[in-house]
């Protein structure tokens, strides 16, 4: 069956799709001579675009002559931190992938990237191709930097084979929250954990998805003045909906010392039910259903059948089916790169690559892109997770920036961090709330 993509803007519907793939622009595509250039992406580890961005910058390589020293790494705090350092000391790479966000405000701020107007005032095609109302403008001075390439969603995966055990029904567009306290208790009942959780390692979609339940896809992204106004109050009772499950014994038994990898085997292998996390986890969990991670022949289907996605539970002014999502990555060409007479070309014509009609949709899978002309796809040609999740999409009702995103650095530490403290009632929510907000508002 075939569906054409419909805008981000509008529905949110993710897709995937292989094929080959030519530059945009011309001009960019004639380098001078062969080079090599350096490039960072977050396409790494378990991330399901690891081999796509592999297979396409081969193909770039072939076509060019040119060579792509890759430093990719999974996208984490430590790769934020090495992403910041590199500029600081000048050891950046020539083209980066990463977030548009706050991550990279220091050194957009110190003038190390060069601007999408600034490169098409020599290359007019650049990122021609895509619709310049969804790429996202830098928080520092409005102007856009980073060609996207995939957006995200965030949403609930679910192991039937857990559900079914404890006599639950699959959740749906209309789920609540007091629908799946009602669930959990069954899940629990049956012996099993109903949230697969590490609250001492990554609590972060719990803490997204907390707060979003007490306000609207029109509110979620303004960060409260301070703990006493209307969304101060909000995230306050986001944390202590988090401390009532933890207190009903929904996590695991140690969600407060687990790490993320040890309660993802668990939901994984059949001991959890309920699992938040981001589009990128599609990519973790066939994985966990190959004999052999690295071998995608050995995937045992009848195994991956027995997971889903659906939407996390609502609240309040917010659906189920209003979920955390948008483009939030891109391609990024350094100053250090544009200044080079002999990487400049180079650099242009590796993003228009990477970025183009027919490679872009190959790493857009069941996330999003901004894409002027999508691609039509064949379900047919996908796992049966990347299905379900594109049709839990199709129906999805709003995609909402992640507050966290915005809310960075030290001022996250006391619900980030202390997320322990405030489930087993050692800091209140409104004192750790109030910390980070101080912090916020004075860095």
């Amino acid at each position: 069956m075939k569906k054409r993509i419909v805008s981000l803007m509008l529905a949110g519907v993710m897709i995937l799709s292989m094929a080959a793939c030519g530059n945009s622009s011309g001009k960019s595509g004639d380098t001078a001579k062969s080079v090599e250039l350096a490039v960072t992406t977050t396409f790494a580890g378990e991330d399901t675009n690891a081999q796509n961005y592999k297979d396409a910058y081969t193909a770039w390589e072939k076509e060019t002559g040119n060579t792509v020293v890759d430093t990719s790494a999974t996208s984490d705090e430590t790769f934020k931190a090495r992403i910041t350092t590199d500029f600081e000391t000048g050891s950046e790479p020539d083209v980066l992938f990463f977030f548009n966000g706050a991550d990279a405000n220091s050194f957009i701020e110190a003038g190390k990237v060069v601007s999408i107007d600034d490169i098409r005032a020599e290359y007019p095609e650049y990122a021609g191709n895509m619709n310049d109302d969804l790429i996202a403008p830098s928080l520092v001075d409005g102007k856009k930097y980073a060609v996207p390439v995939n957006g995200f969603w965030e949403a609930m995966f679910v192991n039937m084979e857990v559900l079914d055990a404890a006599g639950v029904s699959m959740p749906d567009g209309n789920y609540t929250m007091e629908q799946f306290k009602a669930d959990c208790e069954k899940i629990k009942a049956a012996g099993y954990a109903p949230i697969a959780a590490a609250l001492g390692n990554i609590p972060h979609y719990w803490w997204e998805f907390a707060i979003f339940n007490h306000q609207s896809p029109k509110t979620h992204l303004e960060i409260p003045a301070g703990v006493d106004d209307a969304n101060g109050q909000a995230w306050v009772a986001g944390m202590n909906d988090i401390k009532e499950l933890y207190e009903l014994g929904y996590f695991p038994e140690n969600t407060l010392s687990a790490t993320d990898d040890e309660t993802f085997a668990m939901f994984t292998d059949g001991k959890a039910a309920f699992l938040i996390d981001g589009s990128w986890k599609v990519g973790g969990i066939v994985g966990a259903c190959q004999s052999d991670p690295e071998d995608p022949s050995t995937l045992d289907e009848e195994k991956l059948d027995k997971f889903d996605v659906t939407y996390v539970p609502g609240s309040g002014d917010r659906k189920a089916s209003d979920l955390v999502g948008g483009i939030s990555m891109g391609y990024y060409i350094t100053k250090k790169a544009w200044e080079d007479a002999d990487k400049r070309a180079a650099a242009v014509s590796f993003v228009e690559y990477m970025t183009s009609d027919s490679v872009i949709p190959a790493f857009a899978q069941h996330a999003a892109s901004a894409l002027k002309n999508a691609p039509e796809v064949d379900e047919s040609e996908f796992n049966i997770l990347q299905v379900k999740a594109m049709r839990m999409m199709a129906g999805a009702t709003s995609l909402t920036g992640a507050a966290q995103d915005l809310f960075q650095g030290e001022c996250r530490v006391s619900t980030f961090d202390g997320m322990p403290e405030i489930v087993t009632g050692k800091v209140s929510a409104e004192d750790a709330v109030a910390e980070g907000l101080e912090v916020y508002h004075n860095q």
